[in-house]
């Protein structure tokens, strides 16, 4: 459970962030009220992971790496101690660089009845554009049964200037849950990770008005 660093955090962070960019945010009643779920999201710029969980009306988590609890000095008990408290979830470079370790650490959140983020993409867009989606967030929602969020972010790579902050606009869109029942039962479990990934990043690319540096949507082309 995230502690209560979080949650005084996000209330503190909270007015400063709408001072500074007043973000426009949607569709907040569609994050369960209890239970766990899987945020998917587009990833446009470091700030992302700061700004999904400022706005969302419940705690989320992220997996970090290992190393960051290993620091030495103070710098080192600062950061383990942030990263407590903010509930982050680490998971050895090896681990993380294979995508396994953030995996289970994802299903262990869920079933516990927590939200858990990820990013489809798996690395933040450097041109804009919404890349093909892995098949991380689909494994977890179809393991854990829980519904899969998608959220569009625009805007949030245009927040910073050297480190500086600097106003601009900023939307962050929180779709409908998609639920496994949507996606075809009598298929394999292969098949059902892809066509939901596939739905994934259709939801996104209609929250987020990005290009598809695949090409056109399945959405688009079935129009």
């Amino acid at each position: 459970m995230v502690g209560r660093f979080y949650t005084g955090a996000r209330g503190f962070v909270r007015p400063i962030v709408r001072l500074l960019w007043n973000p426009r945010v949607s569709g907040l009643e569609n994050v369960p009220h209890e239970g766990g779920f899987v945020i998917a999201s587009n990833h446009l710029a470091n700030i992302d992971s700061f700004m999904i969980p400022v706005v969302l009306p419940r705690a989320i988590r992220f997996v970090a790496k290992e190393s960051l609890w290993t620091q030495k000095g103070p710098h080192g008990a600062v950061l383990r101690w942030f990263f407590d408290a903010v509930g982050a979830v680490p998971v050895d470079r090896e681990a993380l660089s294979s995508g396994k370790g953030a995996l289970q650490a994802g299903l262990d959140v869920l079933r516990s009845g927590e939200g858990f983020a990820v990013y489809p993409e798996g690395h933040r867009s450097k041109d804009g554009l919404l890349h093909p989606g892995k098949q991380g967030a689909a494994w977890l929602a179809l393991e854990s049964g829980c519904p899969v969020i998608p959220v569009g972010l625009k805007g949030t790579q245009h927040m910073f200037s050297s480190l500086i902050p600097r106003r601009g606009e900023m939307t962050i869109r929180v779709g409908t849950p998609i639920t496994l029942e949507e996606i075809d039962p009598s298929a394999s479990k292969g098949a059902r990770r892809r066509l939901l990934t596939a739905r994934i990043m259709d939801e996104i690319q209609a929250l987020s008005g990005q290009r598809r540096a695949d090409g056109p949507s399945a959405r688009s082309r079935d129009q």
